[in-house]
């Protein structure tokens, strides 16, 4: 039964990433977007791959600092496999965080610290969550005189309060016994147990103020770049919109495909993509060929992190077999 249930809700996602892409199709003119695609200047295209690969950099340092904090300081040679399986995964599973517990099982299955890996995780993603929620802000003060429309706002104060009550309940005994409190019924017992397994795992973190403070900044040097592979992608096209406007939509984007609605947050980010900038006065077509571009470089490097995943794990398996008579 429990099996019937995953695979009904991965099959509803699928569709909802079919659907929304069919809709998008249908309100485009698909040659003129093809065209677009095809004339894309290549050196801008060539810079927005090398920035999508600095930010890949960058999240493994992230990680790695968060594990090192955590007690687990490995070598790169123990840290890519699974990071790129991470990559590879986080295109083809629900949301844009299904490769983070692909990565952590990999990882904790080898090194048997799971409670220290899954909280690495945890804080790693919580961490660019809060670059993402900062850049967002900061860039929404600077271009009020541009961006006028009400639910780019509204978009924006959602994000922060999620982060706000994340934090609390992490972080805060009072609050979390408040809302543990509020779970307590054979309704949400999943949830409860789901967010005290979370509690519990995020408070090795309580005390590592230097590397929670380390990933930040490394989140919002993520959070800054993000915006300008878009960018860059945006001017292969032939069109030259507002910087602004990337910054503050391509992080509210990035946080919406975070949630489980999606398969790798396809056809929901073209959609949020089409939606958003077209109130930067940027067309269908030349939003949706951003879109999809992004998705290409992403896809090439996934392929990439799922062949050195694939090719590394049996070694990985040999290596974390017990010896015999352990």
């Amino acid at each position: 039964m429990e099996t019937l249930k995953k695979a009904g809700i991965l099959l509803t996602r699928v569709v909802i990433s079919l659907a929304l892409l069919i809709f998008l199709l249908r309100q485009v003119d698909l040659r003129s977007l093809l065209g677009l695609m095809r004339r894309a200047d290549k050196l801008l295209f060539a810079g927005a791959a090398g920035l999508y690969v600095v930010v890949y950099m960058l999240c493994f340092l992230r990680w790695k600092t968060l594990l090192k904090a955590a007690g687990i300081d490995l070598g790169l040679k123990q840290l890519i496999p699974p990071y790129a399986g991470g990559i590879f995964f986080n295109i083809f599973l629900p949301s844009s965080i299904g490769g983070d517990v692909v990565r952590s099982f990999d990882l904790a299955a080898s090194t048997r610290r799971t409670p220290e890996v899954v909280a690495s995780a945890l804080v790693d993603r919580l961490s660019g969550y809060g670059g993402l929620v900062i850049v967002s802000i900061l860039s929404l003060i600077a271009g009020t005189s541009m961006i006028t429309e009400r639910s780019v706002y509204v978009s924006v104060a959602v994000i922060a309060a999620v982060l706000a009550g994340l934090l609390l309940v992490l972080f805060n005994s009072y609050f979390y016994r408040k809302i543990n409190a509020m779970l307590a019924s054979p309704v949400t017992g999943s949830l409860r147990a789901t967010l005290g397994s979370i509690h519990t795992h995020t408070h090795i973190f309580r005390h590592k103020k230097k590397a929670v403070g380390l990933s930040l900044l490394i989140s919002l040097g993520v959070q800054l770049l993000s915006p300008l592979t878009s960018y860059l992608l945006c001017r292969s096209l032939g069109f030259d919109i507002g910087l602004i406007y990337f910054f503050v939509f391509v992080p509210i984007i990035g946080a919406v495909t975070m949630l489980p609605i999606s398969i790798g947050g396809l056809g929901l980010r073209d959609a949020l993509t089409v939606y958003f900038f077209a109130q930067a006065g940027l067309g269908r077509n030349a939003a949706f060929a951003m879109s999809l571009l992004g998705f290409f470089i992403m896809l090439v490097l996934a392929a990439v992190g799922g062949i050195t995943y694939v090719f590394t794990l049996h070694h990985r398996r040999v290596q974390s077999r017990p010896a015999p008579g352990v």
